[in-house]
């Protein structure tokens, strides 16, 4: 059955004026989603996480001993507390864990491997807080899906212990946008084509090679990493890299769920205040957390 709400979404995505100036798009997604604004429940506080700006929001079910590192998405160009931050919260929600969303560095201005030296950051400072591992998740959309692999990796190489999961939704992990979905599907995505994320690719890596392990984790080796949630819709040009990536951990012995959502566009989620089955996914997304966290 087709989802009615998806057909007003897609056209009303389609319709949209993209700017070539990331700094105008960056004012632009920042703008959609304060209009969303949150749920009256919800209490926001600003903080800094190891010198990473950055932001908690927790709804009244939240346990005090359960954490939801939040990484935003926007190809490492775009995206920010504001962006997110209805989506963020409801994660939260979802996962009845309060949420610490991430500030990270964005290019140009700075280029990888910023993004991930924050990523990791903000995961220090969770644990500087008393958070054990076993009650953290880590969770991202788009960028912010592949930033969640690359941090995981990352906490993995420094030998930190493993947050219990990680949930990527919608998640980019080749920059070099290699997977044939990216032309198969590029009719049907009204968000993400592919000389879009190559530009964005070209600023974030900044001559740094594009299969670096911790820039594209879809050429990491990631065994030894926590259990992770793969969410992608059906009609983005992104679902070859959910696909691949959940092949290449379930390779590495990684629990893996991968989820495809008939019809759905690239981060579905971020329109839940419009379109139920955004929510549903969230709930389906938070439902694993807690399954693991044991919230």
């Amino acid at each position: 059955m087709s989802d009615t709400e998806i057909g007003a979404l897609r056209a009303k995505l389609a319709s949209r004026p993209r700017s070539d100036d990331y700094k105008q798009r960056r004012r632009d997604i920042d703008a959609r989603g304060l209009q969303y604004g949150v749920a009256p429940d919800v209490a926001v506080e600003a903080t800094s996480a190891n010198g990473v700006r950055a932001e908690w929001t927790s709804t009244p079910q939240a346990e005090r001993d359960a954490a939801l590192l939040y990484l935003h998405g926007g190809g490492f160009v775009i995206g920010s507390l504001d962006s997110h931050r209805h989506l963020v919260c409801e994660a939260g929600r979802a996962a009845r864990a309060f949420t610490l969303a991430l500030d990270y560095r964005l290019a140009p201005e700075h280029p990888f491997p910023a993004a991930v030296e924050d990523a990791v950051a903000g995961y220090r400072f969770l644990l500087s807080r008393g958070y054990q591992p076993r009650r953290m998740a880590i969770a991202g959309d788009s960028a912010g899906g592949g930033l969640v692999v690359s941090a995981m990796i990352a906490i993995r190489d420094a030998g930190l212990p493993q947050p219990a999961c990680g949930w990527c939704v919608s998640p980019w992990v080749d920059l070099e946008a290699l997977g044939e979905t990216m032309s198969t599907k590029a009719a049907a995505d009204p968000m993400v084509q592919k000389a879009g994320i190559l530009d964005m690719a070209r600023l974030y890596l900044n001559g740094a090679d594009p299969r670096s392990p911790l820039a594209a984790p879809i050429y990491a080796d990631l065994t030894g990493l926590a259990p992770l949630m793969i969410q992608a819709g059906a009609a983005e040009t992104l679902l070859d890299d959910a696909v691949r990536l959940a092949k290449l951990a379930g390779a590495a012995d990684v629990r893996v769920d991968l989820q495809i959502w008939p019809e759905m566009v690239h981060v579905w989620h971020l329109f839940h205040p419009e379109l139920k089955t955004g929510l549903r996914a969230i709930e389906q997304g938070g439902s694993f957390v807690r399954t693991v966290i044991g919230a």
